[in-house]
């Protein structure tokens, strides 16, 4: 029998990074005098990686950005996320214990993210939770990035699984499209960084908190 892969999104979904992305962004947007951003305009801003959440800042003050200026902006953030990171990101309620759980039921387990590797890869790694996923993809891995539902299977190949026996889970309408793109079943959580009510976008399952990821859900909706 093939193994289920499961494929998590990152920000939003595993780690709760929203205060030290809006202290980067802050930081960034300091440059050109911008009004700072707060936890609510977030969810309008995330999902498409930093240099995107740059223009949409920037966008958001009204204030004119060209592309000759974006890759300035966006050393002046990776910069400043590097240095504090893992700052006050943090996994959310019962996700260990989630990991645990599905590794121990022989699971492979993979990260999907927008997020560049090189933000990813240390993010997972100082708050050590590396070791519990096969493959690890970001933003910038493949040509491709969600809501292209090939980053989804990319990662699962990556990690060894088969596409027919692949879960997505995530926070926003990037994660649950690219699922529903590629007819891949998927769980979404409310706890994230969606701009719109988590029961508007088509996941298969919702669940409120990590202590509801259980082998059984799994099971139903993989099969």
């Amino acid at each position: 029998m093939t193994t289920t892969t499961i494929v998590f999104d990152l920000d939003g979904t595993l780690i709760d990074t929203a205060p030290d992305l809006v202290e980067s962004l802050n930081h960034t947007i300091a440059a050109r005098d911008l009004a700072p951003v707060s936890y609510e305009d977030l969810t309008h801003l995330v999902g498409q990686g930093a240099r995107v959440m740059i223009q949409r800042a920037f966008a958001l003050r009204g204030a004119p950005i060209t592309d000759d200026e974006i890759p300035a902006l966006l050393d002046r953030f990776i910069t400043h996320y590097e240095a504090g990171m893992p700052g006050k990101s943090r996994p959310y309620p019962g996700l260990i214990e989630a990991l645990e759980r599905l590794k121990a039921a022989g699971y492979i387990l993979a990260v999907c993210t927008n997020k560049m590797e090189r933000l990813a890869l240390p993010l997972l790694e100082r708050l050590h939770l590396t070791g519990y996923f096969t493959a690890i993809a970001g933003g910038d891995t493949f040509a491709f990035r969600k809501p292209d539902p090939a980053h989804i299977l990319a990662t699962a190949e990556r990690a060894g699984g088969k596409a027919g026996k692949v879960l997505m889970i995530g926070d926003s309408i990037n994660d649950i499209l690219a699922a529903r793109n590629g007819s891949i079943p998927s769980i979404a959580v409310p706890f994230g960084y969606s701009d719109v009510a988590v029961e508007e976008l088509g996941a298969s399952h919702i669940i409120g908190h990590f202590d509801e990821l259980t082998v059984e859900l799994v099971e139903q909706l993989v099969g």
